[in-house]
C-alpha cells in the first residue's frame, strides 16, 4: 500500500491521496459531532454546553498531540522520498519512543489540571460538572489519541493513506453505538460520551499498530533500527515540536474566544457549540488537501524535485479556494437549518446563534484554504519553526478580537475571531512560503540540498 508521489501527474496525486484523507477527517471529526448530537437531542441543552464548554481548551491538547505526529512523519516522508529506507526505520522507532514519552506525561498533567482549566475558562456554574467529566475523561484517552495520529501519520508519509481510513470508519461506526448504548441504556450521561469517543480512538489505533506489523514489510525493524541516537531524537524534535507548539498557540486564541463567549451565557455557549461543530465538518477538506501537499512536498523534496514541489503547491491552492468559495456559500445560506441536527427546533435562540456565528465563517472561509496549504507545504519542507509564528498571530488576533471587542459587540465580536485569525495568518505565510521553496531552489543550485 505504500506509494511514492514523485512521479505522475501532481494534481491527480494529490486528489488521490487526500480523498481517503477527507473521509477520514469526517469519520474523525464523527466522533464529537455524535457526541454532540446525541447529548444534544437526549440529554438537552445544558449537558450539550458541557460537553462544548471545554472544546478550545481540547483543541489546545489534542492539537499539540496531533501537531508532534504529523511533524514526526515529516523526516519519514523525506527518508522515503530518498529511498533511505535504513534511516526512514530510525526515524518511525525513535518517534514511536518520544510520543510513548509524551504521552505519559500530557494525561498525568492535563488529568490533574481539569478543574483549573474550567475555570480560568469562565465556564457556567451550572454545567461546570458535566464539563469537568467530560474533559477529563478525554484526557484520559490522550494516548489513544497519539497512537493513532502517529501510526496513521507514518502511513500517510510512505503513501498509504487508505489504509488509516478505513480503521477509522471501522471505528467511528463503533463510537456511534458505544454513545448510543453508553448514554441510553447505561444512563452514564456526559461521561458516556466520552467513554464512547476514547474506546474508539483506542480501537483505531490498535488496528494501526496490527497492520504495520503484518502488512507492511517495509516499516519492520531490525536490531540495528532500535538503538536511541541523539541526532535522530534532535530531528524529530526540532519537527514535531514546532508543529505541536503551532496548534497549541493557535488553540490559546480559541480559549480567549470561548472564555469570553462563555460569559455571555448558556445559550450562546450551546450555539456556538452547535456551530463549531458544523464548522469543523466544513474545514475537513483543507485538512485533507494540506496534509496530502504537505506529504507531497516532503517526498518530492527528498527525491530532489523542486519543480513538483512548486508544482504541488499550486495545485493545492488551487483545490483548497475552490471547495472554499463553495463551501462558504452553503454555510452562508443554510447553516442555521443545519444547526438543527445538534439543536431542538423549539431552541430558536440557540439555532440564531449558531447560524450567526456559521454566516460569518462562511465569508473568508476560502482563507483558510489558503492559510492550510501554505502552512502544510512550510512543514513538509523542513521550515516548521517558521510556521509556528502564523499561529502566534492567530492567537494575537483572536485575543485581541475575543477581549478586546466582545465587551462592546457581544457576540457578534465572537461570530468573527477566527476571520480575523485567518486573514492575519495568511498575509504572513503566503510570502513565508514562496521564501522557504526559493531557498530550497538555491541550495538545490549550489549542492547544498540534503
Amino acid at each position: 500500500m505504500t506509494k511514492s508521489m514523485t512521479e505522475g501527474k501532481p494534481l491527480r496525486l494529490l486528489l488521490q491521496f487526500a480523498l481517503p484523507l477527507l473521509l477520514g477527517n469526517l469519520f474523525q471529526q464523527m466522533y464529537n459531532t455524535v457526541d454532540a448530537a446525541i447529548v444534544g437531542q437526549f440529554l438537552g441543552s445544558d449537558a450539550l454546553a458541557s460537553v462544548g464548554a471545554s472544546s478550545s481548551v481540547q483543541f489546545l491538547v489534542l492539537g499539540f498531540c496531533i501537531g508532534i505526529c504529523c511533524g514526526f512523519a515529516i523526516p519519514v516522508a523525506q527518508r522515503f522520498g530518498a529511498e533511505d529506507y535504513g534511516a526512514m526505520k530510525r526515524y518511525v522507532y525513535h518517534a514511536m519512543v518520544i510520543s510513548a514519552v509524551a504521552a505519559l506525561v500530557l494525561t498525568v498533567v492535563c488529568a490533574l489540571l481539569c478543574t483549573k482549566i474550567l475555570q480560568v475558562l469562565s465556564t457556567p456554574e451550572d454545567i461546570f460538572g458535566g464539563a469537568y467529566i467530560y474533559l477529563l475523561i478525554i484526557f484520559l484517552g490522550i494516548p489513544f489519541n497519539i497512537l493513532y495520529n502517529l501510526l496513521s501519520g507514518i502511513l500517510r508519509a510512505v503513501g498509504d493513506s487508505r489504509t488509516p481510513f478505513l480503521f477509522l470508519a471501522v471505528s467511528t461506526c463503533s463510537n456511534i453505538v458505544l454513545d448510543l448504548f453508553c448514554i441510553l441504556v447505561l444512563k452514564w450521561g456526559v461521561a458516556g460520551a466520552a467513554v464512547a469517543t476514547i474506546t474508539s480512538q483506542a480501537m483505531s489505533g490498535i488496528l494501526c499498530l496490527i497492520y504495520m506489523f503484518r502488512k507492511v514489510p517495509l516499516l519492520h525493524m531490525e536490531r540495528s533500527h532500535r538503538l536511541l541516537q541523539a541526532a535522530y531524537v534532535k530531528r524529530l524534535l526540532l519537527m514535531g515540536l514546532p508543529m505541536g507548539l503551532q496548534y497549541s498557540i493557535t488553540a490559546i486564541g480559541s480559549m480567549v474566544m470561548q472564555s469570553a463567549n462563555n460569559g455571555l451565557g448558556t445559550v450562546y455557549v450551546t450555539g456556538f457549540t452547535a456551530g463549531m461543530r458544523l464548522k469543523q465538518f466544513f474545514i475537513c477538506p483543507f485538512d485533507a488537501f494540506a496534509t496530502a501537499v504537505s506529504t507531497f512536498c516532503g517526498q518530492n523534496l527528498g527525491a530532489r524535485r523542486m519543480d513538483r514541489v512548486r508544482r504541488g503547491i499550486k495545485d493545492g491552492l488551487l483545490i483548497a479556494i475552490s471547495y472554499g468559495f463553495a463551501a462558504g456559500i452553503v454555510l452562508i445560506f443554510y447553516g442555521r437549518d443545519l444547526a438543527c441536527l445538534f439543536v431542538s427546533k423549539d431552541s430558536a435562540a440557540v439555532l440564531d446563534a449558531a447560524g450567526q456565528y456559521l454566516r460569518y465563517i462562511g465569508y473568508f472561509l476560502w482563507s483558510l484554504g489558503i492559510l492550510n496549504i501554505c502552512r502544510l507545504a512550510i512543514q513538509g519542507l523542513g521550515f516548521s519553526g517558521r510556521a509556528v509564528f502564523a499561529g502566534v498571530l492567530e492567537m494575537a488576533a483572536r485575543s485581541i478580537v475575543g477581549i478586546g471587542f466582545t465587551p462592546v459587540y457581544g457576540y457578534l465580536a465572537i461570530c468573527c475571531c477566527d476571520q480575523a485569525a485567518w486573514s492575519v495568518a495568511c498575509v504572513y505565510l503566503v510570502p513565508m512560503c514562496i521564501h522557504c521553496v526559493r531557498k530550497l531552489d538555491r541550495m538545490q543550485a549550489y549542492g547544498t540540498l540534503i
